[in-house]
């Protein structure tokens, strides 16, 4: 199974969940640039804002086809529960590409069940399976919960 690990980063704390993934499967990565600035507070405030008002991102070209893969794994924070505006934009942009799909998310503590009820919503996809981390998660330690999210694509490989 050719395998993509998609994501959106502003504190890098998606971005070490994603290389994690990426890591355990062997597969390739791209993360997905929001041409905005949302850095600092205002950058913060601005973009949950946004997410806030479904608003999508502008975000760079991807260099990774999506229909190239057999499943697209898509990350990202959870910002006023719900997806951070970059992926919302790659999932409108991308969703006619898909072949199967598979979510995670990390947030601070909740939100997460809304934010990957709207990227299922978004990417008209029932994804394979979904993983969300929480801020305590990501503390202590995420592996295990990283391994069963694995385990599950693994199995539907087989």
């Amino acid at each position: 199974m050719k395998i993509l690990v998609t994501y959106y980063s502003r504190t890098q704390t998606t971005a070490r969940v994603a290389k994690e993934i990426q890591k355990k499967l062997n597969c390739d990565i791209e993360e997905i640039i929001d041409i905005n600035k949302r850095s600092g507070v205002i950058g913060y405030l601005k973009g949950g804002y946004d997410a806030m008002k479904s608003k999508p991102a502008k975000i760079k070209p991807i260099e990774k086809n999506p229909s190239e893969y057999d499943l697209v794994i898509v990350g990202t924070p959870v910002w006023a529960s719900t997806m951070a505006p970059a992926i919302l934009e790659y999932l409108k942009e991308n969703k006619e590409k898909f072949n199967d799909v598979s979510f995670f998310c990390t947030c601070g503590g909740s939100g997460y069940d809304k934010t990957l009820a709207k990227m299922e919503e978004v990417a008209d996809k029932n994804p394979l399976n979904n993983l969300y981390l929480t801020k305590n998660d990501i503390e202590s330690s995420f592996d295990s919960k990283i391994e069963g999210f694995i385990k599950n694509i693994e199995n539907i490989e087989k």
